[in-house]
Parts: structure tokens; sequence; C-alpha cells
């Protein structure tokens, strides 16, 4: 049974259920929903807890053995096992799958693993967990609605902020779910609970954004000039390598210069965007959503400059080549036609 984030604390209020998987992109999510877990098994009675990591060496024996021995003073346990980087193996995913066949009575099993690529969740062993448990997916919430998980923090502290308060903090903490946690809590120490003021929160509030050229593609992708700009600046002041950022953005761009070019062909955009590889969904929503203001022309266009900004890394011609990926970002998400870059 698969539960929305925010479904997860009434389920806890029922008597458990024999087996939980948490995963997601956001460790911050993951670790407070195992929390939420672990605190439900001890007010339920399940005063013993075994803690198994399935890293190198890990033999998969272990797991069953902790689900059967049971100490003679208690007669129920939480096993909690934790799966690192999400990949149990073939030796493992059969364990999981036997596992997930004969759960034992009296016992809760907690397993937690980091976010799964589309070919895992449909791995054999993780539909066996999905079909056996409650399976909850723990990601960082999309940009646009960071200001609305900021405020639900805020509110369980008792404190609430104006939208230009929250897109505030938002700016300044994105992409670093742990910094704005630790923000927020800030806020509750430093203020009475309450409506907290504009200037309260740029008082309070650090710059801890955090910068990555996936966000920067995003941004692009969803047309979003202003968060690109200010991401470009993130990137640069970070030291990021400019090659790293050209390849992430050139390689979006030859992959919506394919989808336009088959779209214009008159083949069906689904089959596309299989033979692109594109299956998570919010991707997809957003490559669609770029497609419908960016034609061929501007995409060709695209490419050129992004070869102009190679040459540029490269030595072989002069110019500013965050200001050049500026220019390249705002021409991809206007979507309008401009002049050929030089060449």
């Amino acid at each position: 049974m698969n539960l929305r984030p925010e479904q997860l604390a009434s389920q806890l209020d029922k008597p458990l259920g024999p087996l939980y998987v948490l995963h997601g992109n956001e460790p911050l999510l993951v670790l407070e929903a195992g929390d939420a877990v672990r605190a439900a098994a001890r007010r339920q009675g399940y005063a013993e807890r075994e803690v198994l990591v399935a890293g190198q060496g890990f033999r998969w024996t272990e797991l069953q053995s902790a689900a059967g021995n049971l100490s003679l003073f208690g007669a129920s346990k939480l096993v909690d096992l934790r799966i690192p980087n999400g990949k149990p193996g073939r030796e493992g995913g059969e364990a999981l799958q036997r596992y997930a066949r004969h759960l034992d009575e009296g016992v809760v099993t907690l397993i937690t693993l980091p976010e799964l690529d589309w070919a895992t969740r449909k791995a054999a062993w993780f539909v066996a967990l999905s079909e056996a448990g409650v399976v909850v997916e723990l990601n960082a919430p999309e940009r646009e609605r960071l200001p609305d998980w900021l405020a639900r923090r805020l509110a369980a502290q008792q404190q609430k902020a104006s939208p230009d308060a929250l897109a505030f903090i938002a700016d300044h903490i994105e992409g670093n779910l742990l910094a704005a946690h630790q923000e927020i809590l800030k806020l509750g120490l430093l203020h009475p609970p309450g409506e907290l003021s504009l200037e309260a929160v740029r008082d309070a509030v650090l710059n801890v954004a955090r910068y990555d050229v996936d966000k920067l593609r995003n941004a692009m992708l969803d047309g979003a000039p202003a968060r690109c700009a200010r991401l470009l600046e993130g990137l640069e002041g970070e030291g990021e390598a400019p090659p790293l950022v050209l390849w992430a953005l050139a390689n979006e761009i030859r992959t919506l210069a394919r989808l336009r070019m088959g779209i214009d062909d008159g083949q069906p955009l689904q089959g596309l965007l299989k033979a692109e590889r594109v299956f998570e969904e919010r991707r997809k929503q957003a490559i669609q959503r770029a497609l419908q203001r960016l034609t061929s022309g501007t995409l060709r266009t695209a490419i050129l400059h992004a070869a102009r900004i190679d040459r540029m890394i490269k030595g072989l011609t002069t110019g500013d080549v965050w200001d050049e990926f500026l220019q390249l970002c705002l021409r991809l998400t206007h979507g309008a036609a401009q002049p050929p870059a030089r060449r």
C-alpha cells in the first residue's frame, strides 16, 4: 500500500502493520518519517529494536534471524533495516522477497532506502515489499511548493509568515532542506508564537541555498528566467566547473530538439519520451511545457550557442562564459526567436 507522506501520521495512530518501507530523495524527510515509525513502535509496546545496515559484506541471513530472535523479556520487536545504496543485489533481492512473504507476528519491520530509479521500482523485491507493507515516498518539495512546506513547519511551532516572507526563506534555502529545517527552528527560538514580519525573517535567515546543475536544468525547462539567473550566480560563486554546467544544459537542449523534431514529424510524444528514457512524471510534465514554447528553430540556435560556449571554455574564442550561460538560459526560458549566436 502506497501512502502520501502527510497520511503517515494518522496511519501510525492505528495498530502498526508488519512492514514499512520509506524511500525518497530527501534524507531529512526519510529520517523524520523513520523516527515517527520508531516512536509509534515504542508507544505500542515494541520495546526491542535491532538495527541492520545492508552494506558491503552484509549477510542477508541476518534479516530473517533478527525477525525470529525475540528476547525472553519481550514479545514484540522492531527490525530496522537500512539499505544505504538502494541496491540489495541478487542475493538481497531474493532474501527480501522471501521475507515479505513470511512476515513474523509480533515483529514490525522498517526498511529505509534512498531515492529509487524507475528500474528499481519495478524490481521484484521492491514490488514484493510494496504488496506486503506500507510504502511512503519522501521527496523534497518542488520549488513552487516549498513556501507551503515552510508554512506547515512554522504552523507546527505556532508561527506564520506572509507570502513574501515565505518566498524569501524559500529563495535562501533552495535545495537544502536540512538547512530549511534548522532555519525554521531558529525562528521558533528567536521569536514568540504568532506572525513573523518580513524584516524579522530577513534578519534571521542565512543564505544557505545549495545550488546544482540539475536545478538549473529544471529551472530552464520550467521557463523561469529569474531563477536561472539566481542559480547561475550561485553556481559561479561556488566554483562549479563550466564544462559540467554546459554538459547539463546542452544535454537537455539536444533532448528537447530530438523531441521537437519527432513531434513536428507527427510522432506521438509518449513514444518519443520513452525512447529518450524520460520516465519520471514531473520531468515529463516539465518537458511538455517546454516543448509548447520552444520551436525547432529556437532549439537549433540554442545548440549553436552551446557550441560557442564550448569553444569559449576551451579558450578558442573570447567572452564571459557565465554571461553566455545566462543568455542561453534566457533564450530557452523565453522561447522567443532570436538571431543566431555568433560563430
